[in-house]
């Protein structure tokens, strides 16, 4: 939901700088250099697939290795594109996300109103909202985490949690809607899905022998990146008058 587990909103930024995709939001010049790096032309949409399945968290941020065999970037590429389409709940592919096996998660008693608690019964892989019963729930699912908390209990706690009287967050349904329901089964399989590859994306890279580091990305002139990358872009699709490329406002 583009939250930190703290609550407060996640950094989301764009994968393009302007509209129609024109304009990747990377460093100019990172794109050439994994291309000569791998032998092939590298764009946008594969740097997304590889930061997907490749990213690792650290001390100091999110990390993103860049192997130094192509082999590797390809299976990470491809791991990564398959991850991207279920997140976007099959956008991509056009088939909607689904559990092997013919698996799929039911509610098996109905929720109630204002549930309080949510837990989980591994022994039958089943989802308590009080009385409230979904199964079957993978344990892979239960146990998907982001920043350190789980992306169930933090999706439950952001939709019960006390909200101010008189707030922005008091404007919303007096009672648990059935939408909040469709949402959760949905999720229940994304999650499932995404948790059942993190032994292909811990493996992928276990180690960052040979990853390019900043040395080499500085001597490719790939950083530091210059000042103009970091400030907006135009989103005209025109050349822009007056002093500078700016028009003059009348």
């Amino acid at each position: 939901e583009g939250r930190s587990p703290a609550g407060r909103p996640g950094r989301i930024r764009p994968l393009f700088r302007r509209p129609g995709g024109v304009e990747p939001n990377l460093a100019p010049g990172l794109l050439d250099f994994l291309g000569e790096r791998y032998g092939h032309p590298v764009d946008a949409l594969g740097w997304l697939a590889w930061t997907v399945a490749a990213a690792r968290p650290s001390p100091a941020g999110c990390r993103v290795p860049l192997p130094a065999d192509p082999e590797v970037w390809a299976a990470g590429v491809a791991l990564g594109r398959e991850l991207v389409d279920v997140q976007a709940r099959g956008a991509l592919s056009g088939t909607k996300p689904r559990m092997p096996g013919g698996r799929r998660p039911y509610v098996r008693a109905a929720v109630p109103p204002r549930p309080e608690t949510l837990t989980y019964e591994a022994g039958d892989e089943t989802l308590c909202l009080d009385a409230g019963r979904i199964s079957p729930v993978p344990p892979e699912a239960w146990e998907y985490s982001v920043g350190g908390t789980r992306v169930l209990e933090q999706w439950f706690a952001h939709r019960t949690a006390p909200v101010e009287p008189g707030s922005l967050d008091a404007i919303g349904p007096a009672a648990w809607p059935q939408e909040w329901t469709s949402e959760l089964l949905d999720l229940v399989t994304v999650l499932a899905l995404l948790g059942a590859r993190e032994a292909e994306r811990a493996a992928l890279v276990p180690d960052e022998t040979g990853s390019a580091g900043g040395a080499e990305l500085r001597a490719a002139g790939v950083l530091p990146p210059p000042a103009g990358s970091r400030r907006p872009a135009s989103v005209l699709d025109h050349q822009e008058e007056g002093p500078e490329g700016q028009f003059m406002l009348l």
